[in-house]
């Protein structure tokens, strides 16, 4: 079902602070004539090794149709990564032109772009800029020490039927640099990803990173005159993921209060920020742990003690309410709860409770079905988007798809129909009908020299299924850090009906959970799914794992997944 789409552009106010700002006069000074250019520099996060920039150029000349900022360092200041510019630097010497989509700039127009960058010792700004070979700011208002800086609020927002419609999302400056590390990393280090929120910590920042404030300056940095979309990921319930080691997080079964007070009601605090008011900001709320508990609990053979637990305790439900209630209520706010994927809750005995299940959370600690924009599937998973060569309604050699190994009974063989069939289930069960899906594409490309051209033999039907499937997992049921795998689909809003867009949650590179037992501060154990050797459970059809030697901690580095998802991406990259 096709929905309709509002974008509402706000305008961005150019907020002269005092601190870590170049400053020029400006036309409408009486008496004093305009400088050619105006030029705003500002220093947003400094963490003593490396900081994120914003600049804004003003242009008081004749109207171009493209440009060049250029500023040379006084100290070690290099440029690692840059957003809304194409920024190079030749020894101390910078060069910053404009991108395709914000090369005009009008007579009194402006425009602003953003950039990552390290140093040690001393990171005074720039003492002169120039635009197109002319000085700006040649008044004398120079530029002053950096320090703290407020952008200001860039107007309120008006809750929009698809958040992504008509807007650009926010590329996290922290996975950007690492992306564009890797060798040919630059072709994929500018697309925007999703900042976990997987911890208390978090929230402020681990070991001298980038806390969710510095995350939403610099995304109001990126935002420029249009729309952006910050996509966060809340995940920290008590007794998180209860069904696989590897993602344990911080909270016991019992710590409902603890997450509300310590982690939520910071969390939102901060979105309530009018400062933040212009951007729209996507939750993901808390992935992998209400399907645990219509999957994994009571007398079935996948279930286990600890989801038990948390079945009887409420606290997933609890959890996940009062994150919706509490995250739900700003107008420039959206709430998408994780839905699984296909080869999860996709089967006839899991699909209806799933949704009930999710009914009862959101009417749960004062949240309403009004909290939940949406649904998210697949995230950090690795179900095929489409699979082309197969249909759940193909019959082969007398038996249907259904029957095949692969399929084993489910209604959905990818996660395209999956998602879209879904969310006709939540509206059924009383979710609005104006709700909207969500897929990660990250790590579901499954490109490379195995992908299939076609189906196979129609010998039988694992024959045909097996011969033609892209998703070229061992079992559905694996989920750790997959051989073989590949980027998805790039980021992009309103792909089909009823999905409000593909989206990059998991970012590439980042580990599911390590091979081997890994001492770590995190919380999180080691899960024998992330083993290469171990040969499965009921959960993946006693299947061997697939999944990579030698892997960090989950969420750590990964640089050969990286490579291999790259190499394996389809589309293919350039």
């Amino acid at each position: 079902m096709s929905r309709s789409r509002t974008a509402i552009l706000a305008a961005l106010a150019l907020v002269a602070g005092a601190s870590g700002t170049a400053l020029a006069v400006v036309p409408g000074d009486a008496g004093i004539a305009a400088a050619p250019c105006t030029v705003d520099y500002k220093v947003q996060n400094d963490w003593g090794s490396g900081f994120t920039a914003s600049v804004t150029v003003t242009n008081n000349s004749a109207a171009k149709s493209s440009w060049a900022v250029k500023w040379s360092y006084a100290g070690s200041q290099k440029v690692t990564n840059a957003w809304n510019a194409k920024v190079t630097q030749s020894g101390a010497a910078v060069t910053a032109a404009n991108e395709s989509y914000n090369g005009a700039l009008a007579t009194g127009g402006s425009a602003s772009f953003g950039f990552q960058g390290t140093y040690s010792g001393s990171n005074a700004v720039p003492a002169t800029f120039t635009l197109d070979g002319v000085t700006c700011n040649v008044d004398g208002g120079g530029p002053t020490d950096p320090g703290p800086t407020d952008p200001g609020p860039t107007g309120p927002s008006t809750k929009v039927d698809n958040p992504y419609a008509g807007a650009k999302m926010y590329v996290n400056p922290e996975w950007s640099a690492k992306a564009a590390a890797e060798p040919g990393g630059s072709r994929v280090s500018n697309q925007p990803t999703a900042v976990w929120l997987d911890r208390i910590a978090a929230i402020n920042g681990v070991n001298g990173g980038m806390g969710l404030r510095d995350h939403l300056d610099a995304a109001l940095t990126q935002k420029g005159s249009g729309e952006l979309v910050v996509q966060l990921v809340i995940y920290n319930l008590p007794g998180r993921d209860c069904a696989a080691l590897a993602s344990n997080g911080e909270l016991g079964p019992t710590e409902i209060d603890k997450y509300k007070t310590q982690y939520i009601d910071p969390i939102a605090a901060i979105l309530a920020d009018s400062k933040y008011a212009g951007l729209r900001i996507v939750n993901t709320i808390e992935i992998d742990s209400l399907p645990n508990l219509v999957t994994n609990t009571g007398s079935r053979p996948t279930a286990t003690p600890q989801c038990d637990v948390m079945k009887a305790n409420g606290n997933y439900q609890k959890g996940v309410g009062y994150a919706l209630n509490k995250l739900g209520d700003a107008p420039n706010v959206y709430n998408y709860i994780d839905a699984g994927h296909h080869g999860w809750i996709g089967w006839d005995d899991n699909f209806a409770p799933s949704a009930a299940l999710f009914k009862e959370a959101a009417t749960t600690e004062g949240a309403t079905v009004n909290d939940v924009h949406g649904f998210i599937t697949n995230t950090a998973n690795y179900s095929a988007l489409k699979e082309n060569n197969f249909t759940i309604n193909d019959n082969v050699a007398g038996k249907s798809v259904r029957e095949s190994k692969w399929v084993d009974w489910n209604r959905y063989v990818d996660e395209l129909s999956f998602a879209q069939g879904f969310r006709n289930q939540l509206v059924t069960t009383g979710f609005n009908s104006g709700i909207g899906m969500l897929i990660d594409t990250s790590r579901n490309g499954w490109g490379g020299t195995a992908r299939p051209a076609g189906p196979g033999a129609s010998t039988t039907v694992d024959t045909y299924i097996e011969g033609g499937r892209y998703d070229r997992r061992i079992h559905i049921g694996n989920w750790c850090n997959q051989a073989g795998a590949g980027l998805g689909e790039r980021p992009q809003a309103a792909p089909a009906a009823g999905i409000d867009a593909y989206v990059w949650v998991k970012p590439p590179g980042e580990s599911d959970g390590s091979s081997s037992a890994i001492p770590n501060d995190e919380g999180k154990g080691f899960d024998r799914m992330c083993d290469p050797t171990y040969t499965g459970n009921p959960r993946n059809g006693h299947s061997m794992s697939g999944a990579l030697p030698n892997a960090p901690v989950s969420g750590h580095w990964f640089s050969a997944q990286f490579q291999q998802l790259m190499q394996n991406a389809y589309p293919p990259l350039p």
